[in-house]
């Protein structure tokens, strides 16, 4: 009589444990790799990364399958994930000692649906900040999401492969790669456009041009026509901050004597940097490696969306760069 093989049963913990362990090694041979790291239970928490998700999983030929996937990322199985025009790479560890290396393709956005969607969004969308945040307006998210027409991949247009002797069509570090590119959009939206190979800018382009004409008639007076700061400010969804200073930070109340690491700017660096991009840059400009968002909100006390339009607009003026994926550095001149 034979008897069925089964595998030694692995705690949480123990998976943890190994993903730290072979992390730190692989940190010390490559500083860059940059690993998912969810906070807490939830595998997306920004409409870009959930509807990133929700798109995988609405489809019949993952829905069944994906879901392998979903205990690896929460255990930190990914332990580098990468994305660039087309292509998503990855690091997963899994039961044996060295992780598996997953390569996923994804097609170029079809022309057609792309010139749906920029025609759509024309007279819907205005600000850039609002969509990177996922402040988009109901019609235009069910626009994004319709199979095989919106913004996200079908299956027929992801390919993809893992070094893993698992012959499954989809294997579970393939599954935690999917998984871990929506905890990645978290971070970093604009990665989504990067992925897709299709240019974010030309969603608002045509709006922000029709609602300048209007500005500009507006602002006539007489025989010149100028565009005021806050007319600005409107116009492309963001704060004109180098003409509004920042109002300083409230000093925190005496009872707090453990709160020693300040979450907010100190109040001498809203002082000196009186504008919310000089501030942003100075807080940058202090770190070796770069700050995630989640960190720049920490430091400032902006809100996502306005750092994503000060950094896409530094970003613009070639004076930020992303040494890693969702991190953001000054670019020494």
């Amino acid at each position: 009589m034979s008897y069925g093989y089964y595998p030694k049963y692995v705690t949480v913990a123990e998976k943890r444990a190994k993903a730290k362990k072979k992390l730190k090694q692989l940190r010390m041979k490559n500083p860059d790799i940059h690993p998912i790291i969810l906070e807490g239970n939830a595998l997306a928490t920004t409409w870009w990364g959930k509807a990133w998700n929700k798109n995988l999983e609405s489809y019949a030929d993952y829905s069944n399958r994906i879901g392998r996937g979903r205990s690896y990322v929460r255990h930190l199985a990914v332990l580098d994930l990468k994305i660039s025009p087309g292509k998503v790479t990855s690091l997963v560890q899994g039961s044996m000692g060295a992780p598996y290396e997953v390569t996923i393709s994804i097609k170029k956005m079809k022309q057609k649906n792309w010139q749906t969607i920029k025609k759509e969004c024309q007279s819907r969308l205005s600000s850039l900040p609002d969509l990177l945040a996922g402040k988009i307006p109901k019609a235009l998210q069910d626009i994004f999401m319709v199979q095989g027409q919106g913004l996200f991949p079908t299956p027929t247009e992801i390919a993809f492969d893992c070094s893993c002797p698992d012959w499954a069509s989809m294997c579970k570090h393939v599954a935690a790669t999917l998984y871990g590119v929506g905890a990645r959009l978290d971070e970093d939206p604009a990665l989504f456009f990067t992925l897709r190979q299709a240019a974010i800018d030309d969603l608002v382009s045509q709006a922000v041009q029709s609602k300048a004409s209007s500005i500009i008639e507006k602002s006539t007076t007489g025989s010149s026509k100028v565009i005021a700061d806050d007319k600005l400010s409107d116009l492309f969804g963001l704060d004109m901050d180098d003409l509004t200073p920042v109002k300083p930070a409230k000093p925190a109340k005496k009872r707090k004597k453990k709160a020693q690491k300040q979450t907010v700017a100190p109040r001498d660096d809203l002082q000196s940097h009186p504008t919310a991009t000089a501030l942003v840059a100075h807080c940058l400009s202090t770190s070796q490696h770069g700050l995630s968002i989640k960190e720049l909100r920490e430091n400032t006390g902006f809100p996502a969306r306005k750092l994503y339009g000060i950094l896409h607009r530094l970003k613009q003026q070639d004076k930020v760069e992303n040494p890693a994926y969702g991190v953001y550095k000054n670019i020494p001149h």
